[in-house]
């Protein structure tokens, strides 16, 4: 056999799926093997993978085994004369393997070859090439002086920024998404060191490859696409601390005395430096705008006061109180609702806002009303300050928008902002699951090559950069089957920025896309969409748990002898408190549902011992309850089944 693809896999069924369709083509007319050795995931990939692609070797894991010893498992198992490592969420041109295959035949003493990547929007990806990391390049590349000099040889030496993009080099380390290597090399030096969980594995082996006597390349010659933001969340502080640790051990492994001690010292400096910043902008991405809305309310009540006091009722002494009651009890209100209405979620909507607003509103003026004569001030100054800072808030996200710092969910912004690039067939394929995913009004319209069928076609594949440009485009999902997979990742590059990338395999279930390396992926997929699964259900799910609770505490007087079983019915009250569990739950282990806590009662307004339906009719409960989820449906449910709340 000449070729092994081995493919590890966690929690990217769909990607994964992408990518299976791409390598399956890539490898037509080529004796070639998939495995995939999948590390537990959780996400329903078995029984969403396994009978989709039933050729492909498949090695399910009872635990995350990490990326090293995942490869080596299916390594084990591999026939070829050459082995293709491989991330979930790549896609390959159709000649990519081929082209290599041939570049190994031509350069004896190569090792290893890597290959030129982009991301889902056509930017390069500096990591297709890389050098040795030494103390003084991983400083640069850790300390940001890779990104103020790109081109330097000497600071952007980490990702070879002096060497050409577009030509073959010989390089130090190869990225593990994409590495080819001869499996004779393999047996030489040795298999991945699963000491490295993740992260430092590619650098190890490339490094072993060149001590033997080999030779690793970067080839230029064929283009795939890595989203990578899916595989690695890199901002994350987990990413920093595992980067940390993986070349730390390569640095132990590989050097030796001073040298090491000098370099472990110098990345740890620019780790701290590194995980500082990201976690201030991480805690900055999550409370960014409502401090900002707190900042705004405060502001705007206080101008208020002041311009009301000195220019409309000047006769009047304004108490402390409007500054130490009624103005951060309306912010506090108002960051409470908007929390839990899903305004600071992604995807901006105006009406969350005026909703957000009217009920803090209400609520306080509500309070004002009931407050003493003594201590009451205008309520002008509530009103006007109320209005003055809707007013600004929704002014600063207008400018957002504007600006692209906020993106926004209203449903007149997204319509008609879809191209599919796609055959007739497959261009039906794609509107219903647009259809089934809500998002049907989105398309403006198809563009193929071949302009027969029932849907006209708004022009060529050359004509999509001026059409996005003319009809402000904000999406575009390809299909493989309106061009190759080589063809798509060409016109990436043609492409305004502007746009968004997504990607469908004709015959697949799902469509993919990323914005850039550093941001999760995205996708689509031709199943039911789980209400449950939304951030703004999950929190009114868990608030309705905290206060139900909370309100059962408070009856005790009365339900502790109207309450069957008072004693173990309390027990679940402290354990949903504790969110430890929900008041309402599945009623199976709801494989591919979005997982939620163990139940007191379930779908069915039984507990799970009472549950004697059949099991397709328990399952169907399940699946009606996650995909149209409210906090009315528990509510309903606990009334039905209030009497079984002690279970």
């Amino acid at each position: 056999m000449q070729l092994s693809v081995i493919i590890v896999n966690y929690n990217v069924k769909y990607f994964l799926e992408q990518c299976l369709y791409a390598v399956q083509k890539a490898c037509l007319g080529i004796d070639a093997e998939i495995i995939v050795a999948d590390n537990n995931s959780t996400d329903g990939s078995r029984e969403y993978l396994e009978q989709n692609f039933p050729t492909v070797n498949f090695i399910w894991n009872n635990e995350n085994a990490g990326f090293a010893k995942a490869n080596n498992q299916a390594l084990a198992k591999a026939k070829g004369d050459f082995i293709l490592f491989l991330n979930p969420d790549t896609i390959l041109s159709e000649d990519s393997i081929e082209k290599c295959l041939k570049f190994f035949e031509v350069n004896k003493m190569a090792g290893a070859i890597g290959i030129h990547m982009i991301d889902g929007s056509g930017n390069f990806l500096k990591e297709s090439k890389r050098a040795f990391p030494s103390p003084l390049t991983s400083l640069f590349k850790l300390s940001g002086l890779a990104r103020l000099f790109p081109r330097s040889a000497t600071f952007a030496r980490y990702h070879l920024g002096h060497l050409p993009e577009k030509e073959n080099h010989e390089v130090d380390v190869l990225a593990g998404a994409f590495m080819m290597i001869p499996k004779k090399v393999l047996d030489e030096i040795g298999n991945f060191d699963e000491r490295f969980f993740m992260y430092g594995e590619d650098v190890d082996l490339s490094y072993r490859i060149q001590k033997a006597g080999y030779k690793n390349y970067y080839f230029a010659e064929s283009t795939i696409i890595h989203f990578k933001g899916e595989s690695t969340k890199r901002g994350s502080l987990n990413y920093v601390r595992l980067f940390y640790k993986a070349m730390s051990l390569f640095v132990k492994k590989h050097y030796s005395g001073s040298k090491a001690g000098v370099f472990i010292f110098l990345i740890q400096i620019a780790i701290i430096i590194r995980a500082f910043f990201s976690a201030l902008g991480k805690l900055l991405k999550k409370i960014g705008l409502p401090v900002l809305d707190a900042c705004i309310i405060l502001g705007s009540f206080g101008l208020t006061r002041i311009l009301w006091s000195n220019y409309i009722r000047q006769e009047i002494n304004y108490s402390p109180n409007v500054l130490f009651f009624a103005f951060p009890v309306f912010t506090a209100l108002f960051l409470i609702t908007a929390f839990y209405s899903g305004l600071y979620d992604k995807g901006y909507k105006q009406m969350q806002l005026i909703r957000s607003t009217a009920i803090a509103a209400l609520v306080l003026l509500s309070v004002y009303a009931l407050l003493p004569e003594s201590i009451r001030f205008s309520r002008g100054i509530l009103v006007t300050g109320i209005t003055l800072a809707f007013i600004l808030m929704n002014t600063m996200r207008l400018l957002f928008i504007k600006w692209h710092y906020l993106e926004t969910s209203n449903e007149n912004e997204q319509r008609r902002q879809t191209i599919v690039v796609a055959a007739e067939k497959d261009f039906f394929t794609i509107a219903e699951m647009l259809q089934n995913a809500g998002m049907t009004e989105r398309i403006l319209g198809r563009v193929s090559n071949d302009s027969a069928g029932s849907i006209p076609v708004l022009g060529n594949i050359k004509q999509l950069p001026g059409l996005v440009k003319k009809y402000q485009v904000k999406e575009i999902i390809f299909c493989e089957n309106g061009l190759s997979f080589k063809e798509i990742i060409s016109s990436i590059h043609a492409l305004p920025g502007t746009s968004r990338n997504k990607f469908h395999a004709s015959g697949s279930n799902s469509i993919v896309g990323s914005d850039s390396k550093n941001t999760s992926g995205d996708f689509i997929a031709n199943a039911t969409n789980y209400k449950i699964g939304m951030p703004l259900q999950r929190r009114n799910k868990r608030l309705l748990d905290i206060t139900l609770s909370i309100f059962f505490i408070l009856a005790i007087p009365i339900l502790i002898f109207i309450k069957k079983n008072a004693a173990a019915f309390y027990k679940n009250v402290f354990a949903v408190l504790a969110g430890k569990k929900t008041w309402v739950g599945y009623a199976t282990e709801a494989n591919g549902l979005p997982a939620i806590k163990a139940p007191v009662i379930t779908s069915t307004a039984l507990p799970q011992a009472l549950n004697d339906l059949p099991v397709e009719s328990i399952q169907k409960s399940d699946e009606w309850y996650a995909a149209g989820y409210t906090a009315m449906t528990d509510l309903k449910k606990i009334g039905k089944g209030f009497k079984y709340l002690h279970y």
